[in-house]
């Protein structure tokens, strides 16, 4: 891989900020100082200095991102877009939201630069399970979770729930694997209530890190990535 390009998607600088740096001394690879941009490493086993402070170059990058509400799940919309919540090299990178969440819905949003694990993880033959924490207008009757998880007419598809868990007599968590168009919404208002709150608190594998406030983020840990990785049907043992 060029230098250029690999400081590059790295997220260090942009293309023609990493020629800048190349000529000018501030690169080293392999403890010598580089100073044509053009210049091929091997991405997977070079040791790369940037102003004195180690640049290491992943192939796909995995972020937990605890959206807020107002922002949309996109990567060019008009409107706020959860892409300004992260680094500036986000984009450069080629990173997006691995799915979608409503721009009321908060929670737990993957966003990654793995195009093919994303296909995976949103294929509705691999039944990723999604869990969300709801909170409705009316009481949750034993009748709606009945129906809820036995499959509710959304238009032209019939949704249903793998479980709901009530907490309160309006607030519980549910757990579904499609990822419908305001799917949850469409599944309480078919049953007879509304939606007041909803975060997604689950992804398959992953789990909201509480730590994170909404519109805060942290890359995924070894352990998680392996889980996510697997859910997908990829071999971590490779």
């Amino acid at each position: 891989m060029r230098l250029d390009k690999y400081l590059s998607e790295a997220g260090v600088l942009t293309r023609s900020e990493s020629a800048r740096a190349v000529r000018s001394g501030k690169i080293a690879v392999n403890g010598e100082t580089v100073k044509s941009p053009s210049v091929h490493i091997d991405e997977n086993t070079a040791v790369v200095y940037c102003c004195g402070k180690r640049v290491v170059w992943k192939r796909f990058v995995y972020i937990m991102l605890n959206k807020p509400a107002g922002y949309v799940s996109s990567t060019d919309d008009r409107e706020n877009t959860v892409m300004e919540l992260l680094p500036e090299s986000s984009l450069r990178m080629g990173m997006f939201p691995c799915g979608r969440l409503d721009k009321d819905t908060t929670g737990l949003l993957l966003v990654t630069n793995d195009g093919p694990l994303a296909h995976e993880l949103l294929s509705p033959s691999k039944h990723i399970e999604k869990t969300y924490a709801f909170e409705t207008v009316d009481a949750v009757t034993d009748e709606m979770i009945k129906a809820l998880n036995e499959g509710v007419d959304i238009g032209h598809h019939v949704s249903r729930s793998e479980k709901v868990i009530l907490m309160g007599k309006n607030t519980g968590e549910i757990t579904v694997t499609e990822g419908k168009f305001h799917q949850i919404k469409r599944m309480f208002h078919g049953v007879g209530t509304e939606i007041l709150r909803l975060e997604r608190i689950s992804f398959g594998p992953l789990a909201l890190d509480r730590s994170l406030s909404p519109g805060e983020w942290r890359y995924l840990s070894e352990e998680e990535e392996k889980a996510l990785l697997r859910a997908g049907g990829r071999d971590t043992d490779k």
